[in-house]
């Protein structure tokens, strides 16, 4: 089973509130997930991440990929190395 870490779109009109979830790669953007490891509040400045650094490190040891955007989100963390 082929996994990413991606984001979740949830919150209202014009307020996006992100949920950073591992998910099948079949699945759709806001549908089923196998867990959530952390949020993502882009709104506030700076933007506001809270990771759950075990459980990343885990999934991708597990063969999960991030997308683009969630890479950009672990860099700045320093879970990702910049390869």
């Amino acid at each position: 089973m082929s996994m990413k870490i991606r984001l979740a779109r949830h919150g209202g009109k014009k307020r996006p509130f992100y949920r950073i979830v591992v998910a099948n790669i079949e699945s759709p953007r806001d549908g089923r997930f196998l867990e959530v490891v952390g949020t993502y509040n882009p709104l506030p400045d700076p933007e506001i991440v809270t990771l759950k650094d075990d459980r990343v490190k885990y999934w991708m040891s597990q063969g999960a990929e991030p997308t683009n955007t969630v890479k950009n989100i672990l860099k700045k963390k320093g879970l990702f190395a910049n390869t």
